[in-house]
Order: C-alpha cells, then sequence, then structure tokens
C-alpha cells in the first residue's frame, strides 16, 4: 500500500507541474477483457465488459507532433466463465459466472498525431484493488440464487507491468475516440486455490483488455 501511495503522490505531482504547459484532460469508456496464455482450456474463459475512468495529460515534446501522454485510470477487468447446463428431477439448471477485477493503471504512452489521426503506445504499472467472484443459477431462466465472494489479494499479482498500444481521431482539437489494447507481461496470480477458480490452472492467465475509449481535452 505504501508503494501505491507514493505511486500516486508522485503521479499527481507531475500531474500538477506540467499542467501549466500542458493539455489536462479525462478519459472513459469501456472495456472489453478476458485471459490469456497457457490455459488448459481457454474455452472456459469468455469476454466480459467492463469499463475505465481517469485523468490525463499530453506533455508536448514537439508541437502537435509528439506528446508524452501520462494517464491515471480505474479499470474493471476479468472474465466470464462458459456457463454449465445440468439437469436434477427433470429440471434445467444453469450456472453463470464472471470474476471482476478493479485495477489502478498508470501508462505512460508515446502519442504521435498526424492531422486527427493519433497512435499511441508505452509501458503500463497496475495495482490490484479488489478482485470478486460472482456466481449466478437460474432454473428454467429464472433465477434462484446469487453470490459474490471477495476472494484474498494475497494470492493474487497486486502489482502488474503491461503495455498499452492504440490508434485514434481527435475532432474539433479536444474531443477524441479511439481503440487500445492492454496486455501484461506477467500473470494475475501467484498462486491457484481450489475454491477459487475449481479445477483449472490459471497460474499462466494474463490480463488482455480491448478499449473504446472517449477523451476530453479541458485546455486547449
Amino acid at each position: 500500500m505504501k508503494k501505491l501511495l507514493l505511486s500516486l503522490t508522485i503521479a499527481l505531482a507531475t500531474f500538477g507541474m506540467a499542467q501549466a504547459q500542458s493539455g489536462l484532460g479525462i478519459r472513459g469508456g469501456a472495456n472489453l477483457s478476458n485471459v490469456e496464455g497457457d490455459l488448459q482450456n481457454e474455452d472456459l474463459y469468455k469476454n466480459k465488459f467492463g469499463f475505465h475512468a481517469g485523468i490525463t495529460l499530453g506533455i508536448p515534446v514537439v508541437e502537435n507532433f509528439f506528446y508524452v501522454q501520462p494517464e491515471l485510470l480505474y479499470s474493471t477487468k476479468g472474465f466470464k466463465y462458459d456457463d454449465s447446463e445440468y439437469t436434477i428431477n427433470n429440471l434445467s439448471y444453469r450456472n453463470e459466472g464472471k470474476i471482476n477485477s478493479a485495477y489502478i493503471d498508470l501508462p505512460v504512452l508515446a502519442k504521435i498525431t498526424a492531422g486527427p489521426i493519433y497512435f499511441e503506445a508505452g509501458p503500463q504499472a497496475s495495482y490490484l484493488l479488489s478482485m470478486k467472484d460472482e456466481t449466478r443459477v437460474y432454473l428454467n431462466d429464472d433465477l434462484v440464487t446469487s453470490s459474490t465472494t471477495e476472494l484474498d489479494r494475497d494470492n493474487m499479482k497486486k502489482f502488474e507491468l503491461g503495455y498499452v498500444a492504440g490508434v485514434g481521431f481527435t475532432t474539433g482539437g479536444r474531443f477524441s475516440i479511439g481503440v487500445r489494447y492492454n496486455g501484461s507481461f506477467n500473470d494475475f496470480v501467484d498462486d491457484t486455490p481450489d475454491n477459487y477458480f475449481g479445477e483449472e490452472n490459471v497460474r499462466n492467465a494474463r490480463n488482455s483488455v480491448f478499449m473504446l475509449t472517449v477523451g476530453l481535452s479541458l485546455t486547449k
């Protein structure tokens, strides 16, 4: 936690010092997340929708061409389990489940503009805030039970190193819309307790996120 507070303090201080000569902005949008890696059965993991929101800072290196853009984002990731169906006493049941993860992301992007089009890429550090396992049981398509379990972060990688790459379009000098891919260099778990992920071994699973992101510059 001390490392997180130090990182956030440095990031916010950097934003504050550079704000006078740089472009402060806000960003938000939709996430489509899953896991990738050396998985036993990739068909068990499905895409899950989430969101991201936060602040950005465009620091010009070559005016109207090359920028360094640090960002501080809250981002939800995770995956859905493949639905399982079974019958008991001629009654049809269906299980649905998903892992919801909440992260603080700190990407530092190199951004190149070519007219209204921009390209961006760079490293990203992430900190895991929480991870929850949500399950629902349906009987003949009617919800019977639902539960949410907070997973122990001691079995997860709290700090994650990854990368971001994307392309987008700027309109009017202040609004932008783009798509990004957010990948990870390290697995998201340290251990795989049976009561978390059943018999599946996800030690080699890494977060994988596609983003549709909208930005607004607060300084022109």
